[in-house]
């Protein structure tokens, strides 16, 4: 039966059912006719509410990376340095191995010279300044800032990314290996805030 009622935020909603359902590869996956069987309406219906299927993907985008920034805030808030970092890593795994395909939306980074990503690069910058404000306790100088967001950024990505993919199929525990993994980024943005000796 068609949904009644359906609208913008109707659709995203219903975009992103479609995108969980497909696991890791429901975002890559996402097209208009899925959104339209799912709302029990033919594909050319959902121009009314939605431009494109690039538009609709840039939605659950943002979406999602809304999302993965309130919980990383939640996460973190009231932790400092080492603490928060672990909280942070902890918080984005678990979000998503809820929401794989969810997730996979939020690594697409925003066209910087697309008009209509505006709303895109604000939530993203919002996500940036979570994890900014998570490294905030290692005192870092202000240019090693950036590299150590995209440090702990690409660490956790990637190791999720393997995980989500049946990527580790040995019998050691993947739970103890991503604590190591996040000691090691502990470890690495420590050494970046710490001051430099100087030479003999």
């Amino acid at each position: 039966m068609p949904r009644a009622g359906l609208s913008h935020d109707a659709v995203v909603r219903l975009a992103v059912e479609v995108v969980d359902e497909g696991g890791a590869s429901g975002f890559a996956d996402l097209t208009l006719a899925k959104v339209a069987a799912k709302a029990g309406v033919a594909a050319p219906s959902l121009y009314k509410h939605v431009g494109s299927l690039a538009d609709l993907r840039r939605d659950v985008a943002v979406l999602a990376v809304r999302e993965l920034t309130a919980t990383g805030a939640s996460a973190t808030v009231g932790r400092a340095g080492a603490d928060a970092l672990r909280a942070l890593a902890s918080a984005w795994r678990q979000y998503a191995h809820d929401h794989p395909g969810r997730y996979a939306a939020t690594q697409v980074g925003p066209d910087p010279d697309d008009p209509a990503g505006a709303v895109a690069r604000d939530v993203a910058a919002e996500g940036v300044q979570v994890v900014v404000a998570t490294l905030r306790g290692f005192e870092l100088p202000d240019d090693r800032v950036i590299d150590a967001v995209r440090a702990v950024r690409s660490g956790i990505h990637g190791f999720v990314l393997l995980e989500l993919g049946g990527g580790f199929r040995m019998r050691e525990d993947v739970d103890q290996s991503f604590a190591v993994l996040v000691d090691m980024l502990v470890a690495g943005v420590a050494a970046l805030g710490a001051p430099v000796a100087a030479p003999r």
